[in-house]
Parts: structure tokens; C-alpha cells; sequence
């Protein structure tokens, strides 16, 4: 007897699952446009809003600012990215880097300063110029393009600061480091070249000894990269390798 009703009980379970079962596929094969459905329409996308540039940045002020504690400068006119085909950065030579970076400059006038949110034009491309400060020491290339909807690879960044001051500052050098490779100017010439496929590293290369005249003193930049990550750092050391910091820097 007992047998009998397990039997029956199993016979029961099996119908009602395999009703639940065609009761399903019926109401899949009745829903229209199910198929569709799973799948988002490129129009209908979430919007990403991670694309804001306040994690690692924030609009410069025309108030003077003064380097970070280790004297890292952090206020820089950068242009959005001029977009180069470059697929791996074992190419960037001086010759390269001297080449390209004449070739696809903003400007010829070393002594120029671009006005914060001002066009420019290199080769066929418009480009906007931003006034930022860094949050942190280093000035993160790639955070801000993907931040601005811009490519993050293959890339040519552009970047231009003022440095004031009080008086004359002999005898420092120039300290950078950069992902990938780049080229830095003062007042016109040519201080700092750090070609080859680099991580960034702090103080990655010095310069031979400059001099910051009293007054305004003009660093231009340009960093470069293919795959990977994109970012610098710039300070002015002493002698005893100390951070320069009696300056303040500005955008205009």
C-alpha cells in the first residue's frame, strides 16, 4: 500500500513539473520580441557617468598656486590628446620624439601661453585647451581623456604652466618622470628628454643645470603613448637634490 503511494505521488510530481515547464515555454514563445529585449539597443545604453574629471582633478583658479610639499608642480594647461597611430611605444628614439613633436605642435612660439578653453588646431584636428590642478603629485594623462570622452591610446598630449618668481633661482634642474616617453622646454629651450618606453618614476630624469629668471618662467611639454597607461610629474631640485618651491604657478 505504501508503495503504491509513493508511486502515485511521483506520477503527481512529474505532471505537475512538467506542466510548469510548458506553461514557461509557452509564455516565451508568446512574449514578442523577447529576444531583443535581453539584449540593450546601442541607443537605449546606460550613460557611463564615471566620465567626470573630479576624481583626480579640478578647475584652476586665476589665485596663484604653490607646489606640493615635495615640490611637485600640479597646475597645468593641457590640450586634449591629438590622436596618433601608434601601437607600441618601443619606437619613441629622440629622432622620433624631436620629428613628431615639431611636426604636430600647437604653436612654433615657445613664448605663447593658450588662453583656458581656447581652440587649437594641430594638423586637421580642433582641440580645447583645460585649466586643471591635480590632486595628486603627478598629473594623470590618461584619467583625464577618458574623463573627457577622449581616446586614451595612441595619444600626443600638449602641456603648458607659468612659473613666478620672486627672484632669480640659479643652478636647479629640471626633474620629470613620465608614461611613456616625452620632451620638456623652458623658457623656449629644450631642458629634459626622456624617450624609450618608460613607466613614470619620479625625478626619472634631471636636467643639466638651469635657471629660473625672476618673473614669469614658461615649461611647455609634450608626453606620448601608444598602449597602456599615461601620466608625468614635474619638480625643480637643488644641488643637494632638495625641492625648489619658493615659485608659484599659474596658468595665464
Amino acid at each position: 500500500m505504501q508503495r503504491k503511494q509513493r508511486s502515485l505521488l511521483s506520477a503527481m510530481t512529474f505532471l505537475i513539473f512538467s506542466g510548469l515547464q510548458i506553461d514557461v515555454i509557452a509564455a516565451v514563445e508568446q512574449a514578442p520580441g523577447l529576444e531583443q529585449r535581453s539584449v540593450l539597443a546601442p541607443a537605449t545604453r546606460p550613460v557611463d557617468t564615471g566620465r567626470t574629471l573630479s576624481p583626480y582633478f579640478t578647475p584652476a583658479t586665476r589665485l596663484k598656486k604653490a607646489p606640493d610639499e615635495k615640490g611637485f608642480i600640479q597646475r597645468w594647461l593641457v590640450l586634449e590628446p591629438v590622436k596618433k597611430d601608434i601601437t607600441r611605444n618601443n619606437i619613441f628614439t629622440d629622432n622620433y620624439l624631436r620629428t613628431t613633436f615639431e611636426k604636430d605642435n600647437f604653436s612654433t612660439d615657445f613664448a605663447v601661453v593658450p588662453r583656458n578653453s581656447e581652440m587649437a588646431k594641430v594638423g586637421e584636428q580642433q582641440l580645447k585647451w583645460y585649466a586643471l590642478d591635480s590632486k595628486l603629485f603627478n598629473f594623470k594623462l590618461f584619467r583625464f581623456s577618458y574623463a573627457i570622452n577622449k581616446p586614451q591610446y595612441g595619444v600626443l598630449f600638449w602641456v603648458v604652466t607659468v612659473i613666478n618668481c620672486p627672484e632669480e633661482i640659479s643652478n636647479v634642474r629640471m626633474a620629470a618622470g613620465c608614461n611613456s616617453a616625452g620632451m620638456f622646454w623652458l623658457n623656449g629651450k629644450e631642458v629634459l628628454m626622456l624617450s624609450g618606453d618608460r613607466d613614470m618614476v619620479v625625478d626619472n630624469c634631471t636636467s643639466a643645470r638651469v635657471t629660473l629668471h625672476k618673473g614669469q618662467n614658461i615649461i611647455r611639454g609634450a608626453v606620448i603613448n601608444g598602449p597602456g597607461m599615461c601620466d608625468f610629474c614635474l619638480r625643480f631640485i637643488d644641488e643637494r637634490g632638495k625641492p625648489v618651491k619658493k615659485f608659484t604657478v599659474s596658468y595665464e
